[in-house]
């Protein structure tokens, strides 16, 4: 029995190793009252697209502008159609919508959880323009069967890399392998700022001039504005803390990696227990480790009544959700995210976790279904 509260998700270790590098990024950002679209944000930006092995890197507000952005930058417009999966955070698809644009939402593959390519086919049409892969709980989604599509419809690909920094496919990092990627720096995620931020990588020069344009009010010569633009810039100080943490990435995938190894040894033979699969050819970053569980509310009360404490990802499809009430179809048409909404549990996964609690938590795991 635990007789701690292990939290779902912590940051106080990991922030703690390496405090005295934000505290000194803090005031070298003070002391050089520099704070939007400077020489942080450059440094930053250079250093995410050697890591993410993209030649390109715009830093804004947050994910969710990240996305819209790159949409607006393929040319997105009003009454396009964009490809997103059902299961996933809201995010993926309020840019589409936000964009002017239809999302058409794919059923998830119920083993990996990312969307299932063999489904996409039947929904593109005339009026498809894009397709949005993400990268679901960090594990890479199967881009050459989604790449192949892509190119036979003439669709852009936009990945959503939120939960996958450092992720690979087929030996490229994920964020590198479509047209354009957004992300999210969101404090939460495997690379998190101290506060809201995000980016767009490429390959394309054209696309990340746009980019630089439409994230700065369409300008890149104050009081010159080519574009309609908007007001998102990954301000310096978040860029500064974002610095030292890329550091650190590997290290913690590493740690997430380690953990997420025990847990599916451990409930290898769990009978009432499907652990994530993983594609051959890919690595995951394991921002989450979801469980399919038998029983799995009880299974959730079950644990946080000895301690632990885990969370629902995502307990209603995107699909379903009252903002996108005026697209819905007959639910039964989401019958794979509606399973994963009742059946999906993430279990505590994070960086200074100890390597013990896997097995203090298998231990309940099995008492409860014992």
């Amino acid at each position: 029995m635990i007789m701690r509260t292990i939290p779902f998700f912590s940051l106080t270790d990991h922030h703690r190793q390496i405090s005295s590098e934000l505290f000194s990024a803090f005031e070298q950002c003070l002391q050089d009252s520099q704070f939007i679209l400077g020489s942080r944000l450059k440094e930053f930006e250079e250093s995410y697209a050697r890591f993410q092995g993209s030649s390109y890197c715009i830093g804004v507000g947050n994910g969710l502008d990240a996305l819209k952005i790159a949409l607006q930058a393929i040319g997105i417009e009003p009454g396009d159609e964009v490809l997103v999966p059902s299961h996933t955070f809201v995010a993926t698809a309020l840019a589409v919508a936000n964009a002017g644009a239809i999302p058409i939402f794919i059923e998830p593959d119920m083993e990996t959880h990312n969307l299932d390519p063999e489904l996409i086919e039947r929904s593109i049409s005339k009026r498809s323009r894009a397709i949005i892969p993400v990268h679901m709980y960090g594990s890479p989604c199967d881009m050459n069967r989604i790449a192949e599509i892509a190119r036979h419809f003439s669709l852009h690909i936009v990945e959503d890399n939120a939960q996958a920094h450092g992720a690979v496919y087929d030996g490229k990092k994920t964020g590198s392998l479509g047209d354009i990627a957004a992300t999210s720096f969101y404090p939460t995620k495997n690379l998190g700022a101290l506060g809201d931020g995000g980016a767009i990588t490429t390959n394309d020069s054209e696309l990340a001039k746009k980019c630089q344009l439409l994230r700065n009010y369409g300008s890149n010569k104050k009081y010159l504005h080519e574009i309609l633009g908007v007001n998102s810039r990954l301000d310096e100080l978040q860029a500064a803390f974002l610095s030292e943490k890329l550091k650190w990435i590997d290290q913690v995938s590493e740690e997430r990696r380690t953990l997420a190894k025990s847990y599916s040894e451990l409930l290898r033979d769990v009978p009432q227990i499907q652990v994530p699969k993983i594609l051959p050819h890919a690595q995951s970053v394991f921002h989450l480790y979801p469980i399919r569980a038998e029983r799995r509310d009880e299974l959730q009360a079950y644990l946080e009544r000895h301690g632990v404490m885990t969370m629902i990802h995502y307990p209603i499809p995107v699909p379903l959700q009252s903002c996108f009430s005026y697209l819905r179809k007959d639910s039964n048409l989401f019958a794979a995210s509606s399973a994963l909404a009742q059946s999906v549990l993430s279990l505590p996964i994070y960086p200074g976790l100890s390597v013990d609690v896997p097995a203090s938590i298998v231990s309940l795991i099995r008492e409860f279904y014992a």
